[in-house]
């Protein structure tokens, strides 16, 4: 009678999950910096104010000047919960939902379906990372006010804790179904280019499921995603970070930033801070996805003693 065969070990979920939180707060604590720039870029000339900066150089150099190094990571603790939260929901929904997809001898999934995947992961993250999105936006905002409207909020704690007492605990939701929809387009080009890239390439013979593979897929896939989700992104800025004017809010929704770009500062303003924005997304997305792979690799290596080299995106 032949021996049964052992049941393959697993990654568990909440490992899943871990490993996409940890990854992307590895990552923002290279890249905040660079959100900084991208978030007063998107802001500036809002509110039928002046353009503030003409240029991403404009901007960061403007920054430094005035506010110092510490200030170029205004808003760090801000971000490195909403990596806690978003990238740790989305990533871990997108590596469970990959795996159940794929196909029993392991084949990935066709690039729809993993569009799919990746819009379903990141509503949920989107939704579950608002709040720390919001205390985000206004505190990487805040050194752009003159000093009797500057919030100073001391930490992301702080900042939520605040906007609840003085603007009640919904505020915190702010801007969500634009965040929403930002995700969609994020996760649909970001975790379905990434995989679609890396697949494409080792297809070609000339690469090997490693660093450099993973290097050149995330760094295409950055671009994808900077393109289609920069229009969504502006919205998404500029209603968290709005103000009442008369009693009314500044923007009815994400059409309406939409309309009022375009109308007051031309149709590319709605690509304002490319650079920075790629310059952020691409080695964010870079960093995120080899430190996710590294760490599932060394997982599946040391603790379930799966030496195929595999990966699970």
């Amino acid at each position: 009678m032949a021996a049964q065969e052992e049941p393959r070990k697993v990654m568990p979920k909440y490992v899943k999950f871990a490993f996409g939180g940890l990854a992307g707060m590895g990552a923002t604590c290279f890249v905040q910096p660079l959100d900084l720039v991208k978030n007063r870029m998107q802001l500036s000339g809002a509110g039928g104010k002046a353009k503030e900066y003409k240029t991403s150089f404009h901007a960061f150099r403007g920054i430094l000047k005035n506010e110092g190094i510490v200030g170029m990571y205004s808003g760090l603790s801000a971000g490195l919960l909403r990596q806690a939260t978003y990238t740790t929901t989305r990533l871990g929904i997108y590596t469970w939902l990959f795996e159940n997809f794929s196909g029993a001898d392991g084949k990935p999934p066709g690039f729809f379906v993993k569009a799919g995947l990746g819009m379903a992961a990141g509503v949920a993250g989107a939704f579950v990372g608002t709040p720390a999105e919001v205390a985000l936006i206004r505190m990487t905002a805040d050194g752009r006010l003159p000093l009797a409207e500057r919030r100073n909020y001391k930490s992301v704690f702080d900042a939520l804790f605040r906007i609840t007492k003085e603007e009640g605990v919904l505020t915190l939701w702010r801007g969500a179904i634009p965040t929403m929809g930002r995700a969609m387009v994020v996760n649909a080009a970001q975790l379905a280019s990434y995989s679609q890239a890396k697949q494409i390439l080792l297809d070609t013979g000339y690469f090997h499921d490693n660093i450099l593979c993973h290097f050149v897929s995330s760094m295409i896939s950055g671009l994808v995603t900077t393109a289609a989700s920069m229009p969504v992104d502006i919205a998404k800025t500029r209603i968290q970070n709005m103000k009442m004017i008369d009693g009314k809010p500044e923007y009815r929704g994400a059409g309406d930033v939409l309309l009022k770009v375009v109308r007051n500062e031309g149709f590319f303003a709605l690509w304002k801070g490319f650079t920075p924005y790629y310059a952020r997304l691409g080695p964010h997305t870079v960093l995120t996805f080899i430190i996710l792979e590294q760490m599932n690799t060394l997982y599946k290596e040391m603790v379930l003693g799966d030496f195929s080299g595999k990966s699970s995106l």
